[in-house]
């Protein structure tokens, strides 16, 4: 009986890697442009789609992993009004007639269906579209609302239950994504050694260890503008037996001590003790470290940086969503803390503008 159980778990694991993420990703883009608009997102779907969709809706109008706004994400589900519609008219139309009621120009109208042939899904659908509103459809690889959505997040398998939890599983991504974008926090990611330090290989005393001396007021011009500070370091001396974390700690404390003395603050140090061979999740370019930071603080990486001196560290950045700045030789530091300024410094025209327009 457990190989049995291992083998579904290995279908409902395998369905949801298969997800393509630009899917994912297009989604979340079309929700977060509607509230980004002042629009509001629906959903709908039939028995334990129609709690998935319940539950989705909830994310938003609730709250996902961050504490902010809530957000208008709208379930068709409510008792009242689908047996109301179902007794007087027809349960074909317990969506559709509701989107009659609310679906503005510009809205969102999700759909849920494993089978991707619920017909008052469909006629929501159709509603909805005609009414000015986008939809996006979540369902397995079959059915006709693949071909009617405008844009469609399949699952790919045809078993209900692994359709299922592929779409939730592909729509707390999606939540976590419009959240980040529309309230996350900015940061700047930093490589440690030959960054902010001079490299020590495997260094094991802190009195070895040096900053850069652009770096702690190169940081304090990063906290007064508004980003986090991270650092994010491979640090395989630990499980090499160079040192230990009592060293490592004393190290990262002269690190934040020093950046403080010149007025600024590091929020968190992020390490990695893994040596390659251990095929870990955490050493850079694998971006495990960078993923616990956005889920501590709630980081956007896509206006956030890495800031770093080899491939590696670009890779990371790249991988992470980040936007990337290579130091080292004639590049110091501080460079990237201008680069990063300036970029930042344009955004805030150009956000500045597009306020005023609105007003207008």
């Amino acid at each position: 009986m457990t190989d049995a159980i291992t083998a579904e778990l290995g279908k409902a694991a395998a369905a949801i890697s298969a997800i393509d993420p630009a899917q994912i990703r297009k989604a979340a883009d079309i929700i977060r442009d509607a509230f980004r608009n002042g629009n509001q997102v629906i959903f709908c779907g039939n028995g334990g789609s129609s709690a998935d969709a319940q539950h989705i809706a909830a994310e938003f109008s609730g709250r996902y992993m961050m504490e902010r706004p809530a957000l208008p994400g709208v379930c068709l589900s409510n008792i009242a009004p689908v047996t109301a519609i179902g007794n007087d008219y027809s349960y074909d139309i317990v969506f559709k007639r509701q989107v009659e009621g609310i679906c503005r120009k510009g809205d969102v109208l999700v759909g849920l269906s494993t089978s991707g042939n619920s017909k008052n899904v469909i006629l929501a659908m159709e509603e909805a579209k005609a009414r000015g509103g986008v939809t996006i459809a979540f369902t397995g690889d079959c059915g006709k609302m693949r071909e009617i959505a405008d844009h469609a997040v399949v699952i790919p398998t045809t078993e209900t239950p692994h359709v299922q939890e592929g779409y939730l599983c592909a729509c707390h991504i999606v939540a976590g994504i419009v959240e980040r974008e529309l309230f996350g926090s900015r940061a700047v990611f930093i490589d440690r050694d030959d960054t902010v330090a001079r490299n020590v290989p495997y260094c094991d005393d802190p009195d070895k260890f040096e900053v850069y001396p652009d770096v702690p007021e190169a940081i304090a011009r990063l906290n007064r503008a508004g980003y986090l500070v991270i650092v994010i370091t491979n640090q395989s001396g630990l499980n090499r037996g160079y040192f230990d974390l009592a060293t490592l700690d004393a190290i990262h404390s002269k690190l934040r001590r020093t950046v403080e003395a010149g007025g600024g603050r590091i929020d968190d140090i992020f390490y990695c003790p893994h040596r390659p061979d251990e095929n870990c999740s955490c050493r850079k370019p694998e971006i495990g470290m960078g993923l616990a930071a956005m889920a501590r603080y709630g980081i956007d990486p896509s206006r956030s940086w890495m800031v770093g001196d080899s491939d590696s560290d670009m890779e990371f950045g790249r991988r992470l969503g980040c936007r990337t700045f290579r130091v080292g030789g004639d590049v110091p530091f501080s460079d990237a803390v201008d680069a990063i300024l300036r970029e930042r410094s344009s955004e805030n025209v150009y956000i500045h503008r597009f306020a005023c327009a609105c007003e207008h």
